[in-house]
């Protein structure tokens, strides 16, 4: 659990500093909880550069509540949480210099988005909140004012957590809680999980992830592991203290990214066997020009519609497409060579510049999945249509996945079994 959290100050000399608008967001991972946005009466003149920058005046602030007055609320709301802020260390220490004020002695463990966007985001031009938002395309107003800032905090840590394909963020909070083995029983922490598409992480005591999961339900599939029998099924039960997961919406996604982060981290009880392609759907040439398909051991070549684990799974594809698509009909060889394009369009990723759009996480969201030169680079989600539009932003807001046979195979055989994906073409 975390409380994403923005505070304006009133400038002045180190430690002399008040608070005079604090906007906290309780986030438990995937949604807001709570939140508490106030303006409060410093008991100090502002600075005039601070009033000039962030539109807030002595008048505004003498009827809004004190810091003690609103102390309890800010106890209560960050409770067993860690304070995310960009710029951790200033917000953090002002908070404890008021709590100080009043005899208390107020501590939480905090995260800092500067420290990890210059981790995760090393390219960015420039780790500052408004300039490095505003390149990755993510919406932003009232900057300078806690709430506004904090909303952009948020989004921007969502972000963060998305593209910590290591899992060093949650591997970090988890090690420092303070708590010990959980407490909290197998179905407990079943029915804190939610029945939705995503992948989930099973930890031991120390915060170590030993398994990672895919599912189109985290609720349900968690439980399976919990109620199995079986070898791989007692040690998870036996060593795992703590399930989080991440929300996908799109199963193409969540195929990739339990690909890639097993990769990634090895975890304990994952088998690394691979799942690369070995056989395909080539297209030859015969001495008419007339394309014709045939199913082959993988060899490199360029003109490949699909890929496949086996001979036979290649072959029983082919005889669906040849009945479906009317492939042995007599017909000019320019129809039957369209014909053949329109399955290349359709099946196939190979040498091609695209964009595949599918469901978000939730409402007015979308993902994207971005293939360059018929390989897998990344994923992203978007809640603008410009994001889609722009290129150039949606890279810079991927997550990125190490290119292999692996992931080819994934969406190639998802192409396969999915018509609602939605393909554009990459210009960028």
């Amino acid at each position: 659990m975390y409380a994403v959290l923005d505070i304006e100050s009133t400038g002045g000399k180190y430690n002399e500093e008040g608070i005079m608008e604090i906007a906290i967001h309780r986030f438990d991972g995937h949604s807001v909880t709570d939140k508490f946005i106030s303006l409060i009466n410093p008991e100090r003149e502002i600075q005039p550069f601070v009033s000039k920058l962030t539109g807030i005046n002595n008048k505004m602030l003498r009827t809004a509540p004190k810091f003690h007055e609103v102390a309890k609320r800010i106890i209560e709301i960050t409770e067993d949480v860690t304070l995310v802020a960009h710029n951790a260390q200033f917000d953090y220490r002002i908070l404890r210099t008021e709590f100080r004020r009043l005899g208390y002695d107020y501590q939480r463990k905090t995260l800092c988005t500067v420290d990890l966007s210059k981790q995760l985001m090393p390219d960015a031009e420039s780790h500052s909140l408004g300039k490095l938002v505003r390149s990755l395309g993510i919406p932003v107003s009232d900057r300078h004012r806690a709430n506004g800032d904090a909303i952009a905090t948020l989004k921007l840590f969502k972000l963060l957590l998305t593209k910590d394909s290591d899992k060093k963020i949650i591997k970090e909070v988890i090690r420092a809680e303070t708590l010990g083995e959980l407490s909290q029983v197998q179905l407990d922490i079943v029915e804190s999980l939610p029945s939705e598409t995503g992948v989930y992480y099973m930890h031991d005591k120390r915060g170590e992830i030993i398994f990672i999961g895919k599912t189109k339900n985290v609720k349900k599939r968690v439980n399976q592991h919990f109620t199995n029998v079986g070898d791989l099924a007692r040690k998870l039960q036996k060593e795992t203290k703590k399930v989080t997961f991440e929300k996908t919406g799109s199963e193409l996604i969540a195929l990739l990214k339990e690909q890639h982060e097993i990769k990634k981290n090895k975890p304990q009880y994952n088998k690394s066997g691979s799942k690369g392609f070995t056989y395909g759907i080539y297209k030859k040439t015969d001495e008419h020009g007339k394309y014709l398909l045939k199913s082959e051991p993988k060899n490199g070549q360029s003109e490949r519609l699909s890929s496949f684990t086996s001979l036979k799974s290649s072959r029983d594809f082919l005889r669906k497409l040849t009945s479906e698509y009317d492939l042995e009909q007599e017909e000019s060889v320019e129809l039957h060579n369209q014909k053949i394009l329109s399955l290349f369009e359709k099946y196939s990723i190979n040498n091609r510049n695209l964009i595949l759009l599918d469901r978000g996480r939730e409402l007015g969201e979308q993902s994207a999945i971005l293939i360059k030169h018929g390989q897998v680079k990344g994923y992203a989600f978007t809640e603008l249509n410009h994001q889609v539009n722009s290129p150039e932003v949606l890279h810079k807001i991927a997550t990125p996945i190490e290119d292999s046979d692996e992931s080819t195979y994934i969406v190639e055989s998802f192409l396969r079994k999915q018509n609602r994906l939605k393909m554009i073409q990459d210009t960028n």
